[in-house]
C-alpha cells in the first residue's frame, strides 16, 4: 500500500471513531416510545426528532412490505390518514429498510433489544456510509489534486482530514436523514465528472447522468447538478456532435434513474407529483409573517404558518393547496422576498445570525454543543475555501471549479427557494473541503519556497 494509502486510512478510521463515538455518547437511550398499538416499550436508542421520524418509520413500513405509504397513519387523533406517501425522495429510506429488515433476523436481531424502530442499527449504518464518504473526499481530492505537480496526495489527505473532524459533516451521519446519503451521491457524481471529462465515451456521460439522477432521488434540489456537472463536461467536447451523443446519453440515464419514482407518484397521487410532496409544507412554512422579518426572517416556522387543520385529501393535494397559499402570500410581499431570501441564504451559509442555529438545529436533533463546535472548524475551512477558490482561478482551472461548485450552487438555490437551515449545505461540504485543502497545500508550498529561498 502507499504512502497516500496508509495515512487515509488512518484518517478514515479517526473518522468513523468520531461517529461511532457520537452515537455511541451522544445518541444513547434509553427512550419510551409508543407503538400504534398503545404498546409503550423502552428502547436503547435516543428517540428521533424532526425528518428523522419520517425515514425511521418510513424505512421500518417498506421493509415489513407496506410500501411507500403514510407511516403514521391510524395512530389515533390527529394522526394523518392512510394513503401514499412522498415526504421527502425515497433514496434514503431504500437505503435505510434493508437494514430494518436484517435487524429482525440472525445474526443481527441477536445483538438488538430494539425490534420496533430500529433506531440503533439505521444510526450505525448512516456512520458506515459517512465513513465511506470521508475516504472518497480524500480520493477525489487526489484526483483534483493531481492537475498541479505532485499535490494530488496532499490536497486529497487535507481534505479527508477536514471531512473527517467536521462537526458539521459527521453529525448527519449519526442522524437518520438523508444528508449523509446525498453526500455520498454528490461525491460519486463529482468524481464521474472527471471520468466524462477524461474520455467523453457515451458510457461515462451514461453513468454520469445516473449518478445525478440518483443525487436528485437523495435531494430534490440536487438535480441541478445534471444541468451544471453535465454542461460543463459537454462544453469542452471538440465539436457539435460529439456534444449532443454526450448530452443525450447523459440526459438519457437521468431520466431512466428517475422514471420509475416518477411514473410511481403520478399514477398514485390525485395531483401530479414528481419526486416528493414536501414541497408545499416547505415553501408554506417559509413564507408567512413570522418568517419575512424580526429575528425569524429566513427560517421556517410550521406552527406559525401552517393552518391547524390541512385541508382535505392525500399529500398531493395538501402540497398543491400549501404551494397556492405560499405562492399567493410571495406576491402579497415583493418588497420583502429579496431580504428574505438574503437572509435564507446567510443562514445556510453562517453569515448571517449563526448563533440562532445553536438552538434552532436541536428541534433536528443536533446537540447544541455540536453546532457551537461546528463553527470553530466550519468559519475557518469556509475562507479557506474562498481562497481554494482563487487559486483556481488563477491556475485557469474552470472544469474544476466549475465541478466543485456544482452542489455549492444546488444548497444554495434550495435554500434561497425554501428557508436557511445548516444541514442544507451538507452536499456541498465535501467540495468546501477540498478547495479548503488547495488553499493550504498551495500556502504551504508557497512558504516553503520562500523559506528556501531566503
Amino acid at each position: 500500500m502507499s504512502r497516500f494509502g496508509r495515512v487515509l486510512l488512518v484518517i478514515v478510521a479517526v473518522g468513523f471513531g468520531i461517529r461511532v463515538a457520537y452515537v455511541v455518547g451522544a445518541k444513547a437511550g434509553p427512550c419510551v416510545i409508543e407503538t400504534p398499538s398503545g404498546e409503550t416499550i423502552r428502547v436503547p436508542s435516543e428517540c428521533a426528532v424532526g425528518d428523522q421520524l419520517f425515514y425511521n418509520a418510513e424505512a421500518d413500513l417498506v421493509a415489513r412490505g407496506g410500501g411507500f405509504n403514510e407511516p403514521f397513519a391510524d395512530r389515533g387523533p390527529g394522526s394523518p390518514p392512510a394513503g401514499p406517501a412522498a415526504d421527502h425522495p425515497p433514496l434514503t429510506v431504500v437505503v435505510l429498510a434493508p437494514v430494518s429488515w436484517l435487524s429482525e433476523r440472525p445474526p443481527l436481531a441477536w445483538f438488538t433489544d430494539d425490534p420496533v424502530a430500529h433506531l440503533r442499527e439505521q444510526r450505525f449504518a448512516m456512520v458506515i456510509l459517512g465513513t465511506l464518504n470521508v475516504a472518497l473526499v480524500g480520493l477525489l481530492g487526489r484526483r483534483i489534486g493531481r492537475r498541479r505537480a505532485d499535490a494530488g496526495d496532499a490536497v486529497g489527505l487535507v481534505a479527508a482530514a477536514l471531512v473527517a473532524v467536521a462537526p458539521f459533516v459527521w453529525v448527519n451521519d449519526g442522524l437518520i436523514m438523508s444528508e449523509t446519503v446525498s453526500i455520498l451521491t454528490v461525491l460519486v457524481a463529482l468524481r464521474l465528472a472527471f471520468a466524462a471529462h477524461d474520455r467523453r465515451s457515451p458510457l461515462r456521460l451514461a453513468a454520469l447522468g445516473a449518478a445525478c439522477g440518483l443525487a436528485t432521488l437523495a435531494r430534490a434540489e440536487l438535480v441541478l447538478l445534471a444541468p451544471v456537472l453535465i454542461g460543463a463536461v459537454v462544453w469542452s467536447a471538440p465539436d457539435l456532435r460529439r456534444r449532443v451523443t454526450a448530452v443525450a446519453a447523459a440526459v438519457a440515464a437521468t431520466v431512466v434513474v428517475l422514471a420509475p419514482w416518477v411514473g410511481f407518484n403520478l399514477a398514485r397521487f390525485d395531483e401530479r407529483t414528481f419526486v416528493s410532496t414536501n414541497d408545499g409544507i416547505a415553501l408554506l412554512g417559509s413564507n408567512c409573517d413570522g418568517v419575512y422579518g424580526g429575528g425569524g426572517i429566513g427560517l421556517t416556522n410550521l406552527e406559525r404558518c401552517l393552518p391547524e387543520r390541512f385541508p382535505p385529501g392525500d399529500q398531493s393535494v395538501v402540497a398543491a393547496e400549501f404551494r397556492r397559499r405560499a405562492l399567493e402570500y410571495m406576491g402579497d410581499n415583493p418588497g420583502r422576498l429579496p431580504a428574505v431570501v438574503a437572509a435564507r441564504v446567510g443562514r445556510t451559509w453562517g453569515v448571517f445570525r449563526p448563533a440562532d442555529m445553536v438552538s434552532y438545529n436541536v428541534h433536528e436533533g443536533r446537540e447544541e454543543w455540536v453546532t457551537r463546535l461546528g463553527y470553530v472548524v466550519y468559519f475557518p475551512t469556509l475562507v479557506a475555501a474562498v481562497v481554494g477558490v482563487v487559486v483556481l482561478v488563477r491556475r485557469r482551472q474552470r472544469f474544476v471549479l466549475t465541478v466543485l461548485l456544482a452542489p455549492v450552487v444546488a444548497a444554495t438555490v434550495g435554500a434561497a427557494v425554501t428557508y436557511g437551515q445548516t444541514r442544507f449545505r451538507a452536499p456541498a461540504e465535501p467540495a468546501l473541503a477540498i478547495l479548503a485543502a488547495v488553499a493550504i497545500v498551495a500556502l504551504t508550498r508557497r512558504a516553503r519556497l520562500r523559506a528556501r529561498a531566503q
